[in-house]
């Protein structure tokens, strides 16, 4: 295997620094900007053999599994310019549109830590093994702990191990919940109707509040519970949320902040209902997402919650069935969060509408972008531009862009 000497000239947009050797673009993960090194492997991604001159920015990782482990890629770049190139992710995909706005502020939304994490488990020959994959392969770093989880999933590798140990090859959902930790897990196996009982009583051996696997419910100690606004609202199993609530609120408050005092509001896109029940405190909402469970779980919360104006979830898959421009009439303002895809049907349509307010939140700079520039070319500005740094020591940004008609 040739080593290369290089050196690397800047950050890509996946975490690895860009270095050009002869007429080659190659991309070396854990490199910094300005370093010197040689790096080794097979096509265009290498890995570091040694660091002649380190860069001035490079800092210790926090993590003992760092170097190995597939998940964070940037522990090892000190904050000032891990941010400054954060915010100019965001910047490049606009520029990329035609689009000049500028970030107006990184907000860092790690908070206590991430409240989820799926984890790979496997069992062979009687030894089970729980992690995360290595970088770029399909090796099994088997993990004590993950420093960048909230302290309430500190046993999350060892429930883990446990469900593995019943189910064999596995892939465990946690969500570390207001009433306790839920588990969705998916294994490879079928799981038979006699096995339910003894799975069942994980949910005591493991302390869980429910435990669900390949969809079925196996139990429920206490059902799984979040705190939105002022509505409690129960979890479905493997339901979405946002990483950290540090993330959730922050992201809320744009939302809050975007919507003004406008007193009819759509929320498309709209899950349990973490940006609905905020702003069901200032106006009526009607909230659209394809997720019946999550849709379910928002109406039952809407009416068991005192003090909020109405909420009405309906179930629509707004990619396939778009809110058109005549329903939006009544609506003073929008907001949609989508998947990482974006909304290109449903900018489209806010496009053609005369609402004098969206907000646009998105886990995708580059689908964000797009969708921006639709609603810009059907004659909004793009008057706001905040990034939020939900995924911290990742590639992945979140951004809120405040649309005016």
């Amino acid at each position: 295997m040739t080593e290369l000497e290089l050196h690397i000239d800047v950050m890509g947009r996946r975490g690895e620094g860009i270095a050009h050797h002869q007429d080659r673009t190659v991309f070396v993960p854990r490199a910094l900007p300005g370093e010197d090194l040689r790096a080794a492997g097979d096509g265009d991604r290498l890995r570091i053999v040694a660091i002649g001159t380190p860069s001035p920015d490079r800092v210790a990782p926090f993590c003992k599994h760092y170097e190995r482990c597939g998940g964070c890629q940037l522990q090892h770049w000190r904050e000032e310019p891990y941010r400054l190139w954060k915010a100019d992710l965001v910047e490049q995909q606009l520029a990329g549109r035609g689009i000049g706005t500028k970030v107006s502020t990184l907000i860092d939304a790690h908070g206590a830590g991430r409240r989820r994490v799926s984890i790979h488990a496997r069992r062979k020959e009687g030894v089970v093994t729980a992690g995360f994959m290595e970088a770029r392969s399909h090796v099994l770093l088997d993990i004590d702990r993950c420093p960048i989880l909230v302290p309430a999933l500190s046993r999350a590798f060892d429930i883990a191990r446990g469900l593995a140990a019943k189910l064999g090859d596995c892939d465990v959902a946690l969500t570390a919940t207001d009433t306790g930790i839920d588990a969705s897990v998916k294994a490879e196996r079928k799981v038979l109707q006699q096995e339910h009982a003894k799975l069942a009583s994980l949910i005591a051996d493991l302390s869980l509040a429910r435990l669900s696997v390949n969809g079925e419910l196996m139990g429920t100690a206490a059902t799984p519970r979040l705190l939105m606004g002022k509505a409690n609202v129960s979890v479905p199993p493997g339901g979405f949320l946002q990483a950290t609530a540090e993330g959730e609120a922050v992201l809320a408050q744009l939302v809050m902040d975007g919507v003004g005092r406008s007193k009819q509001v759509a929320d498309l896109f709209c899950g349990i209902g973490p940006f609905a029940f905020r702003l069901a405190e200032r106006g009526k909402v009607e909230a659209f997402d394809n997720d019946r469970a999550a849709i379910a779980a928002l109406n039952a919360a809407a009416k068991s919650t005192p003090g909020l104006k109405p909420v009405i979830g309906a179930v629509r898959d707004l990619f396939r069935e778009p809110v058109v421009a005549n329903e939006m009439k009544a609506y003073d303002a929008v907001v949609f969060d989508p998947p990482r895809a974006g909304a290109e049907a449903q900018a489209r349509q806010l496009a053609k509408s005369k609402v004098k307010t969206v907000v646009a939140v998105s886990c995708d700079a580059a689908s964000f972008a797009r969708d921006a520039a639709i609603l810009i070319e059907g004659g909004y500005r793009l008057t706001k531009l905040t990034a939020v740094d939900q995924f911290k020591w990742s590639s992945h940004v979140e951004v809120v862009g405040v649309f005016q008609r």
